[in-house]
């Protein structure tokens, strides 16, 4: 496995409790009048354009940074419970790094996904960084 997939899994898992608030800010558009055809999002998964993988890039480079620095607070974390704290507080600073760089949760974790799954997308993204 090459490091940069292995930096997006890790990111990704890391990003878990991101991913409930992602889902309740997603419900909150869906109430209040936002349309989701979940047919035309498939056919639309891997159509992704330029902006939105330089700013996928760029949200990668700020997430591995953060990551790169809770992995070392959470390994020298003196008990489980601060373990979990550093990993909140760390989830919270990649989501915040992800919006900083002009992308929506979901949208980058559509391009990690079809990072992983998608030849022309890797090369895409690999060829940005």
């Amino acid at each position: 496995m090459n490091k940069l997939f292995i930096s997006f899994i890790t990111s990704l898992a890391l990003l878990a409790a991101g991913t409930v608030m992602a889902q309740e800010s997603g419900q909150e558009a869906n109430a209040s009048g936002g349309y989701s055809d979940s047919t035309s999002a498939d056919a639309e998964e891997n159509d992704f354009s330029d902006q939105d993988l330089e700013n996928f890039v760029s949200a990668q480079k700020k997430i591995n940074s953060v990551r790169d620095e809770y992995i070392t607070r959470i390994e020298a974390a003196d008990s489980k419970e601060k373990a979990r704290e550093l990993q909140m507080e760390g989830n919270e600073r990649m989501v915040t790094a992800i919006e900083g760089a002009s992308i929506d949760f979901e949208t980058y974790q559509a391009i990690a996904e079809a990072y992983e799954k998608d030849p022309d997308v890797r090369d895409r993204v690999d060829a940005l960084m």
